[in-house]
């Protein structure tokens, strides 16, 4: 009778691969919803009409969006001008002291826990194969998989921000004018316990503790907007 085989390191599912993605997706779902939908609640409890409301919603909406993809774009732009900096420095080196190099990269190797025999083998023939991606994977960390993308960054940002405020903002337009502020807060509040869940579940951590969390800062926001509405709307 045979043993069944081992499974093979891609058929296992780690939770700590999805963390980049997963953070970046949930954040900006979040803000969009959150911002959203304190702005929505802030101007609803200002007495103001439905059009006043939607129209705040959606300035928010844009803006938030705007800026969430410009702040992207500059922060992966810099960390992109970092990459290619070190990148071009490794070749310099590669080029410059080649024999050095191979001695680190065997070095790093052995802190992997490879034998000495064998580290030098693989780094020799890692070497022979793409020194500069070698060492730019083994020294610095980096990858084509994970180089930064600015663009690709920018618009995800962008995307998932608009995701999260679509919602409350398709909430107060069809809720009726005196509904405004209960139905979006309410909407606002499942749509947080879904998010908190989610993020969660694909991130392997408990769903209840998660979701409160996400859900407890979701009404001190709306609570404090609806405060600023209430109290600076009937004056100005």
């Amino acid at each position: 009778m045979t043993s069944p085989e081992a499974p093979s390191a891609h058929e296992e599912g780690h939770f700590a691969n999805r963390t980049g993605w997963l953070r970046a997706a949930v954040l900006g779902a979040n803000d969009g919803l959150l911002s959203t939908a304190s702005i929505i609640v802030g101007v609803a409890a200002s007495a103001s009409s439905s059009g006043q409301i939607f129209t705040a919603g959606l300035a928010g909406l844009a803006a938030g969006a705007f800026s969430m993809a410009a702040g992207e774009y500059v922060s992966v732009s810099s960390q992109a001008d970092s990459e290619a900096a070190d990148l071009a420095r490794e070749q310099a080196e590669l080029q410059k002291h080649p024999e050095r190099e191979l001695q680190e990269l065997t070095a790093i190797l052995r802190t992997r826990g490879l034998s000495e025999e064998t580290a030098q083998r693989a780094a020799k023939e890692m070497t022979a194969n793409d020194a500069l991606a070698a060492h730019a994977r083994e020294e610095i960390g980096l990858s084509e998989e994970l180089s930064a993308r600015p663009f690709q960054a920018a618009f995800a940002s962008a995307a998932s921000f608009v995701s999260g405020g679509l919602p409350p903002l398709l909430a107060a337009i069809v809720a009726p004018q005196g509904w405004i502020l209960p139905v979006v807060a309410v909407v606002a509040l499942l749509i947080l316990l879904a998010l908190g869940a989610l993020g969660a579940r694909l991130g392997g951590a408990p769903i209840v503790k998660a979701s409160l969390r996400v859900a407890f800062w979701g009404v001190i926001a709306m609570g404090a907007t609806y405060l600023v509405g209430a109290v600076f709307g009937t004056y100005v």
